[in-house]
């Protein structure tokens, strides 16, 4: 498995300042100064390394690459290479870091604590580099380490003290794979009865450090089920023993189908490629909520409920619902709520009018109440929600009633009202 490689920026200038804090960025620099030959070199890779003359960091298993310019401006490809760890020096790692539960703590939070590796060397592996171990290449052709590739070291030493992990994919594993691969022994090692978890024989519990690391060490999960073509069916509760009132099986029955539903429609979006998170809906009131669950088709003896509920004739539900399908809570709003729009709206609604339609083709519209316009001669409607978007309304038998979804555009929502919409 091949690792991705890391880039990191340029850094801004180090003046002032030391190139490493932490005792693993030392570690580094010990081991770059007790292999270059040359203290000269050293000293000019410094003072180019605080002068920004680095440039973008790449890191990848086995070398870290970037290109290094002296102070006329030349450029220079330099690269350190580090020996990668060899698979079974991996898993003799791996191993014991799952033995060390605190160890998997300290790498969560990107340190390196001693004891860390301390016990990787004590299992064989060497993670922080040694005399011999940083070997330079740059195309000015320099044998030893130059003033370009120590530049680029000491750079590396800056990275190092934010994260650890920049010198373990250095080593031939990047973050994530390293993490997946402890999880996942983690999981097993857990599941093997009587398997040996590193505890000293006799002693009893383990450290406090190491079972708060450990409760967050999970197997991986299963693969998600497919999702069911449609919601299951619904408890029955018709029994032979009426309930005490004022308990209704049928809306119960009823409710639990609807929140199955709910359910249903949020997994699949949640199960979409690209694992997008359910969407909020927004909470509704009482009064929106009985026209959603009306828009259901609940049957006659759940509409009627539905419709005393909301103070509503059932024909009024039936107009409501409607306008649920047409705009859900929005839609509703513009059928049963007059609003008055401020003055820069609707000075935009004005202009919108004027211009939607050629002069031989405007009809004549008059005002009707606020964000409401009429057509003179025809059955229409045009009302204007605080969104800006205008909706189609026909009168039936008397009554306005929704004829169409919204629109942006005034004479696009008049065609949905007078069937003209091509």
């Amino acid at each position: 498995m091949s690792e991705p490689e890391r880039t990191f920026a340029a850094l801004p200038p180090a003046s002032g300042r030391g190139f490493a804090r932490t005792w693993w960025g030392r570690n580094w620099l010990q081991a770059l100064e007790d292999t270059a030959l040359d203290s000269e070199q050293l000293k000019q890779g410094r003072r180019r390394a605080r002068e920004g003359a680095v440039g973008a960091v790449s890191v990848r298993p086995g070398r870290i690459t970037a290109v290094v310019r002296d102070r006329d401006g030349t450029a220079h490809r330099s690269d350190v290479l580090l020996q990668e760890l060899t698979e079974e020096q991996w898993d003799r790692l791996l191993d014991m870091a799952v033995d060390r539960a605190g160890h998997i703590a300290a790498l969560l939070d990107h340190e390196m604590p001693p004891h860390l590796v301390e016990d990787a060397a004590a299992a064989g592996v060497e993670l922080l580099p040694g005399i011999g171990d940083l070997e330079p290449e740059c195309s000015c052709e320099a044998w030893d380490h130059c003033p370009h590739t120590a530049a680029l070291a000491y750079q590396m030493a800056r990275l190092l003290d934010e994260d650890p992990f920049v010198l373990l994919l250095m080593r031939g594993r990047g973050e994530r794979r390293l993490l997946d691969e402890l999880q996942v022994r983690s999981g097993t090692r857990a599941h093997v009865p009587g398997q040996d978890h590193g505890e000293e024989p006799g002693t009893a519990g383990v450290r406090a450090d190491e079972a708060f690391a450990a409760c967050g060490i999970l197997p991986p999960l299963p693969a998600l089920p497919p999702l069911p073509p449609e919601p299951g069916p619904g408890p029955a509760l018709d029994t032979e023993t009426a309930p005490e009132p004022p308990l209704d099986p049928a809306a119960l029955e009823f409710l639990a189908a609807d929140a199955a539903s709910r359910a249903h429609r949020m997994l699949a979006q949640a199960l979409t490629p690209g694992g997008q998170e359910p969407s909020a809906e927004a909470e509704l009131t009482q009064d929106q909520d009985a026209v959603r669950m009306a828009a259901q088709l609940p049957g006659p003896v759940i509409t009627s409920r539905l419709a005393a509920a909301t103070a509503r004739q059932p024909a009024q539900l039936a107009l409501a619902v409607r306008a649920w399908g047409y705009g859900a809570a929005a839609g509703l709003a513009v059928l049963e709520e007059e609003w008055t729009p401020d003055a820069e709206l609707l000075a935009r609604a004005t202009t919108a009018l004027d211009e939607a339609w050629d002069a031989a083709d405007r009809p004549q519209l008059r005002s009707a109440g606020p964000a409401r316009w009429t057509v003179a001669g025809a059955q229409a409607q045009l009302r204007l929600s605080a969104d800006g978007r205008w909706w189609p309304y026909r009168k039936e038998r008397g009554v306005w009633a929704p004829a169409g979804p919204p629109a942006a555009d005034p004479a696009t929502a008049l065609a949905g009202a007078t069937g003209d919409a091509g």
